[in-house]
């Protein structure tokens, strides 16, 4: 166990009045927390890394990369003037445009607070000029239609042919799958209209875990989804919000179903839960989990189909914000990790390099595989393996997103992965979502009462 003490100096916000205050980084005993006191409503204190792999070795330092074009000038500061503005030091890689506020389901868990009092779906021409906005700014990103639910817009097929006619590559929807699961023939509209990619919300493999966090049975209308989703030709990427006491130790299941529905399924993408909306008493300790616990219950829960070893830190986001590795997934059901190029902790990088490698990656991985040899001779063995890796690559990854207690600026400003306001503005997606206890935001529409 690591021993170290250390402590550095960043910015954050205060949770109850979202103004910005000096905070501190400090780790000792294996457990680092972010520490800040606001003048008017006391002193704050959260954990966002505990365990191994030790954050002394986890950092990845990247050279600065401003925005090649910016539509916010520094007034206020980070985080009050996003969009993006000279004080962000990375590029887009994935722009979230939301479609609809409007939901099927009503979750406890939501970045939206969707299904509350929503206001009318942006129309088509509204979308069109916004898609015209991103691309203008953020170049060809990736893109993600959000909501709300976007599978309850019958026209989403439409919304991914203008974001292709525009320029986007790599279209995705991040959707529950329900509607999908219902109608068979949706997934393939989608497929028709340019979607290439569902980001599939996926947080366990028994009904008890649906029923705590999305309020009913979903299992078999999860799997559903997938086997539709397969059928039409789009990639799957499960997304787990692992929630303390609820789908923790669920963990290594979920990826044993990934492995079983490979190649279908492209990825998993966990996600510690994070604390938005109202919150009248800070979230305690054992409410949260972070990226280093996840790891270790991957390769504790899967019987070792993993190693905590085989993860490294991002090249595009903050090293604190998410880890990720590659997988083949054999024909026994084993997975064989794919070796990675370890670069020294030391080593910067230009940030924008690694967001042109992200881009590239979550395009050629999370759409649906190529098919693979069809010709009529039999393969050898190194044939086969060499067809396999074509097809039967798995992603495992986790992202850890920020709230009110957790924020720290330096994360903040080397965000990647941005929300289209309405007016077309940039806006980094944890500070997009921000809200105090009461649950004020900084950016987000007010959909409550």
């Amino acid at each position: 166990m690591n021993t170290s003490f250390d402590i550095t100096e960043t910015e954050s916000i205060c949770p109850v009045c979202l103004k910005k205050i000096p905070a501190r980084r400090v780790t000792e005993k294996g457990e680092s927390r972010i520490i800040k006191e606001c003048p008017e409503h006391g002193k704050f204190s959260a954990p966002y890394w505990r365990g191994e792999p030790a954050i002394s070795g986890w950092s990845r330092p990247k050279i600065p990369s401003t925005p090649p074009v910016l539509d916010s000038s520094e007034s206020k500061g980070c985080p009050f003037d996003c969009g993006l503005c000279p004080e962000h030091n990375q590029h887009t890689c994935t722009t979230l445009i939301e479609i609809t506020w409007r939901c099927d389901l009503k979750c406890k868990v939501c970045f939206a607070s969707a299904g509350q009092k929503v206001p009318a779906d942006p129309t088509i021409p509204e979308l069109d000029k916004l898609l015209q906005k991103v691309r203008a700014t953020a170049g060809p990103c990736n893109l993600q239609l959000s909501g709300g639910e976007p599978a309850i817009r019958d026209d989403l097929p439409r919304v991914a042919q203008l974001a292709k006619k525009h320029g986007f590559p790599f279209v995705q929807v991040n959707t529950n799958g329900v509607r999908i699961a219902q109608d068979p023939g949706l997934a393939k509209r989608w497929a028709a209209g340019g979607v290439d990619s569902v980001f599939l919300q996926f947080d366990g493999t028994c009904d008890q875990i649906y029923r705590t966090i999305r309020g009913r049975n979903l299992l078999e209308e999860k799997i559903k989804a997938i086997e539709n989703l397969t059928a039409a030709g789009i990639g799957v990427v499960l997304v787990p919000t692992i929630v303390p006491g609820v789908n923790d130790d669920n963990i290594g299941e979920i990826l044993k179903l990934a492995v079983s529905y490979a190649p279908g399924v492209r990825g998993v993408h966990f996600q510690p839960v994070s604390y938005f909306g109202r919150y009248p008493v800070p979230p305690s300790d054992d409410m949260r989990i972070t990226l280093p616990e996840i790891m270790t219950a991957l390769e504790e829960q899967s019987g070792q189909l993993v190693h905590r070893e085989d993860f490294m830190p991002p090249g595009c986001e903050h090293s604190l914000c998410s880890f990720h590795a590659n997988y083949l997934v054999l024909e026994n059901g084993s997975l064989k990790k794919l070796s990675a190029k370890k670069e020294g902790c030391c080593t910067p990088h230009p940030a924008s390099e690694g967001a042109d490698k992200s881009k590239a990656f979550v395009r050629r991985q999370w759409a649906a595989p190529k098919t693979g040899c069809d010709c009529e001779e039999p393969l050898d063995d190194l044939d086969r393996f060499l067809s396999r890796a074509k097809t039967h690559i798995l992603a495992i990854s986790g992202m850890a997103f920020q709230d009110a207690w957790t924020l720290d600026l330096e994360r903040l400003k080397g965000c990647c992965i941005h929300v289209a306001a309405p007016d077309g503005r940039l806006i980094p997606f944890c500070a997009y979502n921000l809200t105090a206890m009461d649950g004020s935001t900084l950016y987000r529409r007010m959909l409550d009462d």
